[in-house]
């Protein structure tokens, strides 16, 4: 588990929280957040808007490529949101789905590509620090981490241990890295 936090944060992204029931509670501010914080992933991300994709390196010696991919995701009206204020509105949602590689010879030269799924890093814009006392939320976002084995049940414990750490270079951009999401940009 902490090995997946660590590689899910070292190229952390805009991420967004869910609740583990998937569902809303009425009047709640996020579909994806009951009424005690709870975070769950999103079924239809992959419709959503795609940012951009994080290649991870590989750190075998004599190998080449990549050892992951994490390619994120927010709603249109985040974009949108995004484009004209320099800011992720309240409740936005972002997505990471981390994936495994392999590498391989084509003509082209030595690729790598996605192969399976390992889970889902969510952050969900929180402006106005609803859920104070849940360890999930706070520094503006809610923070999840959901492994390809359980995706209704969120591996993260604290988000000051298990997630910020891995976002600090990127506090100054409210915690997001910025740089790798071409999609954000008019």
């Amino acid at each position: 588990m902490k090995m997946l936090l660590a590689a899910a944060g070292v190229v952390v992204m805009a991420g967004a929280v869910v609740f583990a029931g998937g569902g809303a509670v009425a009047g709640s501010f996020s579909p994806y957040a009951d009424e005690k914080g709870n975070i769950s992933l999103p079924k239809d991300f992959r419709n959503w808007r795609f940012l951009g994709t994080w290649g991870v390196a590989t750190d075998e010696d004599n190998q080449v490529g990549s050892k992951g991919f994490h390619n994120v995701y927010t709603r249109p009206e985040t974009v949108e949101a995004f484009r004209k204020t320099g800011k992720f509105p309240d409740g936005a949602v972002l997505v990471k789905e981390l994936f495994k590689a392999k590498t391989d010879s084509m003509t082209t030269g030595e690729i790598s590509y996605a192969s399976e799924t390992e889970g889902w890093f969510i952050m969900i814009k929180d402006a106005e620090g609803r859920f104070k006392g849940n360890k999930l939320w706070g520094d503006g976002w809610g923070w999840a981490l959901f492994n390809a084995e359980n995706p209704t049940k969120t591996v993260t414990e604290d988000y000051k241990s298990d997630c910020l750490p891995c976002h600090e270079p990127a506090k100054k951009d409210d915690w997001i890295y910025l740089r790798g999401y071409p999609g954000l940009k008019n």
